[in-house]
C-alpha cells in the first residue's frame, strides 16, 4: 500500500444542496429537498480518493462549532484529521438545484479568517505530514485576510523534500502559488486565460499555453472544459478526453473528481492517457450524483470505456 495522500482544504464548506422547481428570484420559493455535505475542494479529493481505496489524511482550516458532518465523514471513510480548528463555523455554501428549469445556482459565504498563530499552527501540521506523506494536493480559495502567497509558503518547503504536490485553485492564489512549481495544477479553461492573462480560442493554444507553464517546471496540467471534456498535457503529450453526454445530477466535486482520477491514475504509474480516461470517468461518476459522491469503483471503470481519447498536437 501506497503512503497516505494528505490534501489541504484552507476555506472548507458545508455544501448545502436544495431542490426548488421553478424557482424565482424576488417570489416565494418552496424546497421540495435539502442534503447538507461536509466539502470544501481538498476534503472531496480526500473522500474521492478513499473511496478508490486510497489512504487519506486531511488538514487545513475547520470551524469548531459545527464539524459534526466533517467529523462523520472522516469517520465513515477512516479518513485522518488533522485539521487546524477555528472558533465559529465553518461557512455553508447553497446550490439551489432548479430541475424543471435545468438550472443551478450558487451562493457562497465568504468563510473564516484565520489568524497569524492559525496560519503558523498549519505550516507546523503540514511539515508533520511530510514524515508520512509522499503526496499533497492543495485545493481551493483562500480565505479573507490571508497572504496570496500562503500556497507557495506551504508548497516550498515540501517540493525541496522532494514531495509530490497538486495545486487546484485560481485567480491570485493560483498565479501566486505557481512559482513553488506544483507537479500537477487543474485550471478550468477560463481560470488558465485568468492566470496568463490571455485568451484562448483553441485546443492547440491551449496546449502551447501549458506547455510554456510546464516549462517553468510544472509536470502535468489538465484544463477543464465542461462539456467539452478536458485536456491532459506534460512535456511531451496532450491527450483531448470527450466524456459522452451524461444526465447531471450536481456540478458539486466534478472537479475535484477529476483531480483525485487524475492522482489515482499517476499513483498507479498509469500512462497519460489512461490517466485522461480515469480522471474523466471519475468527473463523470461525480456529475451523476447529488453532492460530492462517487458510484462504486466497478461502475468507473465501466465508465473509462465510453470516454474518446485523442492526442493533440
Amino acid at each position: 500500500m501506497t503512503h497516505p495522500i494528505a490534501t489541504v482544504t484552507l476555506n472548507p464548506a458545508i455544501d448545502q444542496t436544495v431542490s426548488i422547481p421553478n424557482f424565482q428570484a424576488d417570489a416565494v420559493n418552496r424546497v421540495d429537498w435539502k442534503q447538507d455535505d461536509a466539502g470544501g475542494k481538498g476534503v472531496n479529493v480526500a473522500s474521492f480518493l478513499a473511496e478508490a481505496g486510497y489512504k487519506t489524511i486531511v488538514s487545513g482550516f475547520l470551524g469548531q462549532e459545527n464539524d459534526a458532518l466533517f467529523n462523520a465523514l472522516f469517520q465513515q471513510k477512516s479518513i485522518a484529521d488533522h485539521f487546524i480548528r477555528l472558533p465559529g463555523e465553518t461557512r455553508v455554501n447553497i446550490k439551489i438545484i432548479d430541475e424543471a428549469q435545468g438550472q443551478v445556482t450558487d451562493i457562497n459565504y465568504p468563510g473564516q479568517q484565520p489568524t497569524a498563530r492559525d496560519v503558523a499552527a498549519l505550516k507546523h501540521a503540514v511539515h508533520a505530514l511530510a514524515h508520512v506523506c509522499d503526496w499533497f494536493v492543495f485545493s481551493g480559495s483562500v480565505p479573507a485576510g490571508l497572504s496570496t502567497n500562503i500556497y507557495d509558503e506551504l508548497i516550498g518547503p515540501l517540493k525541496a523534500q522532494g514531495k509530490t504536490v497538486v495545486l487546484d485553485t485560481s485567480g491570485d492564489a493560483l498565479r501566486y502559488g505557481l512559482p513553488a512549481k506544483p507537479d500537477l495544477i487543474k485550471p478550468n479553461q477560463a481560470e488558465l486565460e485568468e492566470v496568463l492573462n490571455t485568451r484562448l480560442l483553441s485546443q492547440a493554444e491551449i496546449v502551447a499555453a501549458a506547455r510554456e507553464l510546464i516549462e517553468s517546471g510544472i509536470a502535468y496540467v489538465v484544463v477543464s472544459m465542461g462539456a467539452d471534456g478536458a485536456l491532459f498535457i506534460d512535456r511531451t503529450q496532450a491527450f483531448h478526453a470527450q466524456p459522452p453526454a451524461v444526465d447531471i445530477k450536481s456540478t458539486v466535486g466534478a472537479g475535484d473528481a477529476m483531480v483525485s482520477g487524475t492522482v489515482a491514475g499517476l499513483l498507479n504509474g498509469e500512462s497519460l492517457r489512461d490517466c485522461a480516461t480515469l480522471a474523466t470517468a471519475f468527473s463523470m461518476g461525480a456529475l451523476s450524483q447529488i453532492g460530492p459522491r462517487l458510484p462504486p469503483m466497478d461502475q468507473i471503470q465501466a465508465m473509462r470505456k465510453q470516454v474518446t481519447v485523442r492526442e493533440v498536437s
